[in-house]
């Protein structure tokens, strides 16, 4: 995923690693802004949007963890990752109990951050486009309709999906020709991620490119291991 113009919050007290891990960030595309305690964290959040937050726990003025409370107070969704010099069991959960999105221990390698970064980042722009309110969708000849649940081809009598048929085409057509992440598929619409969801998700996969079937142009393809695209081939093509 594209991480140019994404814009972090790093609230961090050290003034050598705060400048050192702004300039690592920044090198990977992303617009830093650094504060170096709670309280100037806070005002500089409530100036900008942000995509992601990093938030040191021990800080003067104001703790990571009191910030932290504060930015969800304004903003229940952005994410925020914690940096902290103790491994505490306690401070863990408590950062979790406040809403954090991931945790790292000081010193961390700065490349699992970079990765936690983008999973966070990737996940949430992905959450919200299954959580689009849209409900009509063209696929090629077909029209879905999602919310009385007819996949109608051309100007044939529509055919009425199962609602599991429904919602993972419906997530496919959001998709449309990008990629659906497996575990989006599963965990929205089945509520579970695990061996079994999967392979009943394979089940109506199938039944989907059954009913497809009727148009050359549209078709649904495995990404091993990631997820699956819908392709429509006249709007790749263009």
């Amino acid at each position: 995923m594209e991480t140019e113009n994404k814009k972090i919050l790093l609230v961090e007290d050290d003034p050598n690693f705060g400048t050192v891990l702004k300039d690592y960030l920044a090198m990977n595309d992303y617009q830093v802004t650094h504060a170096k305690n709670g309280m100037e964290g806070f005002e500089k959040f409530k100036k900008d949007d942000f995509d992601l937050c990093i938030l040191d726990v021990m800080m003067p003025y104001k703790d990571g963890f009191t910030l932290a409370k504060e930015i969800r107070e304004k903003n229940e969704d952005v994410p925020i990752i914690f940096l902290t010099a103790k491994a505490m069991k306690e401070d863990v959960l408590k950062g979790y109990k406040v809403g954090a999105d991931d945790y790292l221990n000081k010193p961390f390698d700065s490349e699992v951050l970079l990765m936690k970064i983008k999973a966070i980042i990737q996940r949430k722009a992905t959450d919200s486009i299954a959580d689009s309110k849209q409900f009509e969708f063209n696929v090629g000849n077909f029209h879905l309709n999602s919310k009385l649940r007819f996949l109608t081809y051309k100007k044939e009598s529509p055919i009425k999906l199962s609602p599991k048929e429904n919602e993972l085409l419906r997530l496919l057509a959001l998709h449309k020709n990008d990629l659906m992440p497996r575990e989006l598929a599963l965990t929205k619409i089945w509520r579970d991620d695990n061996y079994f969801t999967s392979r009943s998700m394979d089940v109506y996969i199938a039944k989907l490119r059954k009913y497809l079937s009727k148009d050359d142009g549209v078709e649904i393809i495995n990404i091993h291991g990631e997820g699956f695209r819908l392709v429509v081939k006249d709007e790749v093509d263009q």
